[in-house]
């Protein structure tokens, strides 16, 4: 079973991803936590992504390509895996079909204003990256209830500060939306035209939403 989950900043895709991931028995593949562990292990990619990073520039292509590619060698995409994150861009999905067969590639859709409410409510472990959210967002057929830690401030799996990230705040926010938006749509279309796009409304929180993805990609069990 091999996933691409493709949405907006913040409707989920990780939080999806790193809980589905587990029960089929798959790899949940992130390309923001390859570039954190390979920082960390002070690699020789860990060390050219850092300065592009600290740069405030985007990982180009070819190093983002180079990372997927020596990730999915580990022992735990043997059977398949979920990419959050990647690809991002016509050229990287290009590079994906010279390396794997996807199965199905899942667009995850919620309103811009939800967006908006449900990314400033993000926090953030500065430890592990687990994500909690303050918000409880209750109109227009939305039930997205709070994913809060059990102890304030505190990640649950690490003990870790919770943190607000700067591109989190309201007012940068929408510019980021506009450029998602603007950067995947022939990134959408193109797996259209492959057939491989599936369109998925997120309008609850992860309790309700995770069956019902669980239930859709089982279809793709092999």
């Amino acid at each position: 079973m091999k996933f691409v989950f493709l949405g907006p900043p913040g409707v989920g895709k990780g939080t999806y991803a790193s809980r589905l991931a587990p029960k089929l028995g798959i790899a949940h593949i992130s390309t923001g936590d390859i570039f954190r562990e390979e920082a960390a292990e002070g690699t020789e990619l860990g060390n050219r992504i850092s300065a592009i990073m600290k740069r405030g520039d985007l990982v180009p292509d070819g190093i983002v390509i180079e990372a997927i590619r020596e990730r999915v060698k580990k022992d735990d995409c043997r059977r398949g895996f979920i990419l959050d994150g990647f690809p991002r861009t016509i050229q990287q999905a290009k590079a994906l079909d010279r390396m794997f067969r996807i199965d199905m590639v899942l667009n995850i859709h919620m309103p811009h204003d939800i967006l908006i409410e449900k990314i400033s409510a993000r926090r953030v472990c500065r430890e592990c990256g687990d994500i909690y959210n303050v918000a409880d967002i209750q109109r227009d057929g939305i039930d997205m209830p709070p994913m809060l830690p059990k102890v304030q401030g505190k990640c649950d799996k690490c003990g870790g500060e919770l943190y607000q990230r700067p591109d989190d705040k309201p007012e940068v926010i929408k510019e980021r939306l506009d450029n998602y938006n603007e950067l995947t749509k022939p990134l959408i279309e193109y797996y259209r035209k492959k057939g491989l796009l599936h369109e998925f409304q997120a309008r609850t929180g992860p309790e309700k939403v995770i069956p019902q993805l669980l239930e859709l990609l089982g279809k793709y069990k092999r």
